[in-house]
């Protein structure tokens, strides 16, 4: 198959690439995410790739979807940032398009993109954790994406560490969300800051900001790439929870290579370092089995637009049917 279109589906923005059988991405073109209607939302990811499909021979759509995703590839059965519920997705831009089309889970085209044609083009077997304000990731096994029964499988953020612990948007209670996201080295670092300890003032005086509540993960990650060690020490603690969940994850999935990417990643060596630490610790069994290596992720913000247009390649949950 030749051309196809990518979308990847987020919050506020609705981001189309014309992609070729390489990866590269030949066209793009960006759209509002009206949020709150299905409908609306329906009609701008037809908009964008209405337009490219104006211009271009295109062969099918993938629709990279931040939720639950039925294992047939066609419907949204839950978003939590977007209006979706049983949202039969694929059918209707389909119909509108009159091309195929499939819809897969955001973090699962990420992954996907980053196994294809990123950093684990290479391997047959990897786990890719994405760290940003929340934990996404995805699994290929054998070659395979993992869906499980239900579509639903592989979410890696809220595998539960820390019984009892900090509450998470899912419901549940200490998930690795919780504490190896940016959403949790925000809380962490406005918790030192407002104990009224002075690396943490220094941290904020680094960040330019008095206000506890104004510091965001990225200040944080800022300041630590400049050396400030309140934000290296909240860095490598993010690290080494994130280690120890990859380390759990390891001893299911068995992965040749581990691949981790998300806006957090940009801190590179002041996570890496630390996250490698905690697995090689942690790991059970250590001493009797191979070491997954760490690597991050190659496409930046483009896998899931990547990863979207080149799982339209495979047989399409929705194919074209006559209107």
């Amino acid at each position: 198959m030749g051309l196809t279109i990518g979308i990847d589906v987020g919050g506020t923005k609705i981001a189309a690439g014309l992609v070729d059988e390489t990866g590269a991405i030949i066209a793009r073109t960006q759209r509002d995410t009206p949020a709150d209607s299905t409908d609306a939302t329906a009609a701008a990811i037809c908009d964008a790739a209405a337009e490219l499909i104006a211009a271009h021979a295109v062969e099918a759509v993938g629709i990279g979807a931040a939720g639950f995703v039925s294992s047939d590839r066609s419907t949204v059965l839950f978003a939590p940032n977007l209006a979706w519920r049983d949202e039969p997705l694929g059918a209707r831009v389909a119909a509108e398009l009159n091309i195929p089309v499939v819809v897969e889970n955001d973090a699962n085209a990420a992954a996907w993109g980053e196994f294809a044609f990123g950093a684990a083009k290479d391997v047959e077997h990897m786990v890719c954790i994405t760290v940003g304000t929340g934990i996404g990731g995805g699994v290929v096994v054998d070659g395979e994406l993992l869906r499980g029964a239900n579509g639903v499988a592989a979410e890696l953020g809220h595998m539960r560490v820390v019984p009892g612990g900090h509450r998470c948007g899912c419901g549940s209670r200490g998930c690795l969300e919780q504490y190896a996201s940016g959403k949790a080295l925000v809380r962490e670092g406005r918790a030192q800051a407002e104990s009224g300890s002075l690396a943490a003032v220094q941290m904020l005086s680094v960040c330019g900001i008095a206000d506890p509540a104004e510091l965001t993960g990225p200040m944080i990650t800022d300041a630590a790439m400049q050396g400030d060690p309140c934000a290296v020490e909240l860095l490598e603690d993010l690290g080494r929870w994130l280690g120890e969940g990859v380390a759990s994850l390891a001893t299911i999935f068995d992965p040749t290579l581990v691949v981790v990417g998300g806006g957090v990643s940009a801190a590179k060596d002041l996570i890496m370092k630390s996250a490698v630490q905690a697995f090689e610790r942690v790991l059970p069994a250590k001493a009797n089995r191979p070491h997954a290596p760490f690597t991050l992720a190659e496409l930046g913000n483009d896998a899931g637009l990547i990863g979207a247009a080149d799982l339209a390649r495979q047989p399409a949950a929705v194919p074209v049917t006559s209107r």
